[in-house]
This record gives C-alpha cells, sequence and structure tokens, in this order.
C-alpha cells in the first residue's frame, strides 16, 4: 500500500519514515519537494504517486513567526490542508492530518475533551484550526502537543544548547502541557491510520508537565547518560517575565480517552520518551 507522507523532511516526517509497518511503500516528499501550498503541485503528486494514504505532516510551525508571516501561515497549516484533502476526496486515499493543542484558549483546568470549544489564542493556533475544518469530517485530524525528536529545532534541543552555554537557565513554570515525542506519535498515526476512523482524535504523551518540569527532566535525564556534563541551575518564571509576540494557552492537557480505546493501550510517559530521545543523541553526536 503506497503512503504519501508530506512535510517528510521534519522531526514528525523522519519519524514516521522510520516507523513504517511492514508492507508500507513509503512516498516521503519533503516540504521543498512538495509545497502543499501550491495546489497545481499537490495534484501532480497524487497524479504520480497514487497513494492510498496521505499523512500530513506538512506545518508552518514558527508560533511567533505566525504572528508577521499570517500569510504563510494560512497558506501552507489551512490552504495546503485543503489542497491535500481535494485530492484525497478525488483519488479515494485516506487523509490523516496532524493539528494541535494550540486551537485552544488554555482557560480551563481539565484536559480538552475532542469535542471542547476551540478558541486559539494567536495566528498560528488560527490557522492550524483552518486546517482542521478544510480536512474535512471524512478525514482523520489528530491533535497533538509539545512535539520534539532528536532531529531539527525543538525544546530538547534548545535547552541542551543552553545548558552547555550557561550556568543557569530560565524557563516558563505556568503554561502546562504535555510533551511528545515525534516517535510516540508516528507509531500512534500509522496504527489509526490502518483503521477507518474519521474526525478527531487527540494523542500526546502520558503525564503533565510544565515547560520548567520538561527542562528539569531533560538536565537530569542528560546528566545520567553523560550527555551533558554538568547540572545547571533552572528557574522557574512566569510567562510574564519572557514575553513572546504570540501568547500562549496556560493550560494545553489533552484528553486522550477515545485515542487510548482506539489503540488498545496508553502512550508511554513522557519522561521515558524523553529518556528514549535524549538516548538518541547521545548515539548521534
Amino acid at each position: 500500500m503506497k503512503a504519501l507522507i508530506t512535510g517528510a523532511g521534519g522531526q514528525l516526517g523522519r519519524a514516521l519514515a522510520a516507523s513504517a509497518p511492514a508492507g508500507i511503500q513509503l512516498i516521503p516528499l519533503s516540504s521543498a519537494q512538495l509545497d502543499i501550498g501550491d495546489r497545481a503541485a499537490v495534484d501532480a503528486a497524487f497524479k504520480t504517486s497514487a497513494p492510498a494514504i496521505v499523512i500530513n505532516a506538512a506545518a508552518f510551525t514558527k508560533v511567533d513567526g505566525a504572528e508577521e508571516m499570517s500569510d504563510l501561515a494560512d497558506r501552507v497549516n489551512h490552504l495546503g490542508v485543503a489542497h491535500l484533502a481535494a485530492a484525497a476526496r478525488r483519488s479515494g486515499a485516506r487523509l490523516v492530518h496532524v493539528s494541535t493543542d494550540f486551537v485552544f484558549d488554555g482557560l480551563t483546568s481539565r484536559p480538552y475533551g475532542v469535542d471542547a470549544p476551540t478558541e486559539p489564542l494567536n495566528i498560528y493556533g488560527t490557522s492550524k484550526l483552518a486546517g482542521e475544518t478544510a480536512a474535512g469530517r471524512d478525514a482523520l485530524t489528530i491533535r497533538t502537543s509539545w512535539l520534539y525528536s532528536a532531529y531539527g529545532n525543538n525544546f530538547v534541543a534548545t535547552m541542551l544548547r543552553l545548558m552547555r552555554e550557561r550556568p543557569v537557565v530560565r524557563v516558563v513554570d505556568d503554561q502546562i502541557g504535555t510533551p511528545t515525542s515525534a516517535c510516540s506519535l508516528a507509531n500512534a498515526i500509522w496504527k489509526l491510520a490502518a483503521t477507518d476512523i474519521v474526525g478527531v482524535l487527540h494523542y500526546s504523551d502520558s503525564g503533565v508537565a510544565s515547560w520548567y518540569d520538561f527542562a528539569v527532566a531533560v538536565m537530569e535525564e542528560a546528566v545520567a547518560i553523560g550527555l551533558l556534563d554538568h547540572s545547571v541551575e533552572i528557574i522557574p518564571i512566569p510567562s510574564s517575565e519572557y514575553p513572546t509576540p504570540a501568547k500562549r494557552p496556560h493550560f494545553s492537557v489533552l484528553d486522550k480517552s477515545a485515542t487510548i480505546d482506539a489503540l488498545g493501550h496508553a502512550p508511554p510517559h513522557w519522561r521515558t520518551s524523553l529518556r528514549h530521545v535524549l538516548e538518541a543523541i547521545k548515539t548521534d553526536e
């Protein structure tokens, strides 16, 4: 069975390619190879590859950058999804689209269900919510949160760099969510793609953390395996002391109960996944 992966050069795209089940004929296209914002290019890719499954891992993910580049964010996160959905419907392919916890405003203190009201706080979240609508009811949309991997630019890579450069690192402690390994998400996507489930599901690793908690865990686990040769002081700060162009939700934990039922098991705890990613980083260094 042919599976087209868009955004194949990104951290999720790489994880999807590495974890593809037996019997899958991969068609991995990076954003440089396929600009999903170009409808003609999308149509040509479908005509050439005739995929049975399309997993959209392409996205404009610069949350702060989207505030100034709203047209580009909309082109990829909204219009690009519309192009993929239209091509998938014409060809009879199954579309699996990846969205974000940032479609929520973070004003609650309970995990967000799949039917919870959406109210994004920033342009990135608004563009991703528009992409969910564009994907349509016949697609499977999977919202995830705080994605990272052993590759690319992400929170873990940033923390490791700062911890090597500075004796003290300050990290916000009033934004709560769940770190999610791209490998963990990729494995879940392949399993869910093999079902006939459509609509919206939530997937993240298990557990809850603040960015401060996440940073402390990165340091502790990295020191434990020798990826860092010393500990650093990590100071918790409120978001008000680290202003950003885009406002973030203070709470964006996702209710995964329907996904757990579909998979037949709970996701790994985020700290377990973090340990695996750090070990992979150490192996590659």
